[in-house]
């Protein structure tokens, strides 16, 4: 009996694109064909523009096809950093959306997410977004619901927050194409030490801890989501305290021998963060940014910010567009997940 036809992906590459990416969607699907001796799965590298794409280590892909001529393939994702625009804005995303009209699965890793939005192709939707740049993605596409679930499929659209989501969608890829046994085997073949449910929400980093999230009590927790909800219109510690049931002073104690920091040094530094996702991902101006985490004007943002991070807002965004490695070291935490 003749197998079936091989299931065909596009990766579509944008300058300073997550290469750990790229490398965690291909190799697994190699793998599968090695295994069962044949092509259950072919891929192309796709780009705008005849010319190698530089990756974010600075590794340049030979595209095989352009965007333009593509049209032979089921699913298409977006690989691109959170800043990454399209070289023909206007042909690009009609192409997509002439993809999408045609039946072709359509998703982005990572950052690529930012131009599958652009093209109009998310709205009324959810996706995967990474944490290190939900910020910058909520204010720029109010109409999209970001998810902190590693990977999200929904209606034709799969969405992948880092690499080793992505590894994990390819690997539900093969199980759904080639079985479980398959599956298991080329999860063995890279050692990779378990797959996690699609809705497995994203590990984030406590900051100065070693820790994520997940491995706190579930009071610190509590009190953490309660900040995380609240960034724009930022609550009084002791109203967090009283609603995790706590008095306020055991719940200083307890917070800080979680975390390694106050309360309240806490809350400023998640604000700040979010704050410096729109420094380094939009053209924001610096006062709507500054009111989007609290601050009444951008003066005492500016100081906090430099006292964090070491460089004032608008410094970062000086050596953002005048260095392109800096930029090349933002990008590559969309590797991450």
């Amino acid at each position: 009996m003749a197998a079936p036809a091989p299931l065909r992906l596009g990766f579509l590459m944008f300058p300073g694109f997550p290469m750990a990416c790229l490398t965690s969607a291909i190799e697994p699907l190699r793998a599968a064909n090695e295994i069962v001796g044949h092509k259950a799965f072919e891929w192309r590298l796709l780009a705008e523009d005849p010319v190698p794409v530089r990756s974010s280590a600075e590794v340049r892909f030979e595209p095989d096809a352009l965007l333009a001529d593509c049209g032979d393939i089921d699913h298409l994702y977006l690989l691109s950093p959170p800043t990454g625009q399209f070289a023909d804005p206007r042909q690009s995303p009609a192409r997509l959306r002439w993809l999408d009209r045609t039946g072709v699965v359509l998703g982005a890793f990572s950052g690529g997410i930012f131009p599958l939005a652009r093209a109009g192709l998310m709205e009324g939707r959810g996706c995967s977004v990474h944490w290190c740049y939900e910020a910058a993605f909520k204010a720029e596409f109010p109409k999209v619901t970001p998810s902190e679930a590693v990977i999200l499929r929904e209606r034709r659209r799969v969405t992948a927050s880092g690499a080793g989501a992505v590894f994990d969608l390819m690997l539900r890829l093969i199980e759904e194409r080639l079985g479980r046994q398959c599956m298991t085997e080329v999860a063995c073949w890279f050692q990779h030490p378990f797959v996690r449910d699609e809705d497995a929400s994203q590990k984030v980093p406590v900051p100065r801890t070693g820790n994520t999230a997940d491995r706190l009590t579930g009071s610190i927790r509590e009190a953490i989501g309660l900040f995380e909800s609240h960034v724009e219109d930022p609550l009084r510690i002791s109203d967090v305290a009283a609603a995790v049931d706590m008095s306020g002073r055991h719940f200083e104690r307890l917070f800080k021998r979680e975390t390694g920091q106050s309360p309240l040094r806490y809350y400023r530094q998640l604000r700040l963060s979010k704050a410096r996702q729109r420094v380094l991902y939009s053209n924001d101006p610096l006062r709507e940014i500054a009111a989007s985490v609290g601050y009444l004007t951008s003066a005492p943002m500016t100081r906090h910010y430099t006292e964090l991070f070491g460089v004032s807002p608008k410094d970062e965004r000086r050596l953002l567009t005048g260095l392109g490695s800096v930029r090349g070291q933002a990008e590559l935490r969309s590797a991450l997940d």
